[in-house]
């Protein structure tokens, strides 16, 4: 780099560094405002000949995106720890039933192509519509659902595949059998 170029950012640095962690920690709090700055200043040094002058308007705007971004990732962290929070709770139906029925599922989920899982996981862990899914992927809506039509089966052919699914299949079998005699001799 010229001379030029580091002069020209350390005089954008200190400059600006001050009020660009004032607005972030207006927005987020001191705790993220740090990394925020960090990573601020990191994108005007690659893109530095496309920061303007003045140049405070134009952190600022990185500054907002990549906090919005890290809220996102933030979001999208809580959600999946909320969903491995509700694998966690006690079931109404027999534990052992449900535990080897989900190992065996994500035991077959994890066989599956990554392009498979995608799909997977976006259509049933992140709840996303085919048409959302279709956008994250970057296919049509019609193809996602042929694509995930085509994810669900070979799943379904990895999971009945599986000795721990024809396992706790025969054990809900047998438990279904019990509840029957049981309530039988209840009568």
């Amino acid at each position: 780099m010229p001379n030029y170029d580091a002069d020209r950012f350390t005089a954008i640095y200190d400059g600006c560094r001050q009020r660009v962690w004032a607005y972030v920690v207006s927005r987020a709090g001191r705790q993220v405002a740090d990394e925020v700055v960090n990573e601020t200043f990191t994108v005007a040094w690659r893109k530095l000949d496309d920061v303007p002058e003045p140049p405070l308007p134009w952190l600022l705007g990185v500054a907002r995106n990549i906090l919005r971004d890290s809220i996102r990732a933030e979001g999208r962290r809580a959600s999946f720890a909320a969903e491995l929070r509700s694998w966690a709770e006690p079931a109404e139906a027999d534990i052992a039933e449900e535990v080897s029925e989900r190992s065996a599922l994500l035991k077959a989920l994890a066989t599956l192509p990554e392009d498979d899982r995608e799909l997977l996981i976006l259509s049933g862990w992140q709840g996303l519509t085919p048409a959302q899914a279709a956008e994250v992927v970057g296919c049509s809506p019609i193809t996602l659902r042929v694509r995930l039509h085509r994810a669900r089966k070979r799943l379904t052919q990895a999971a009945s595949a599986s000795p721990l699914m024809e396992e706790a299949a025969a054990v809900r079998r047998t438990s279904t059998r019990v509840r029957i005699a049981v309530g039988k001799d209840a009568r």
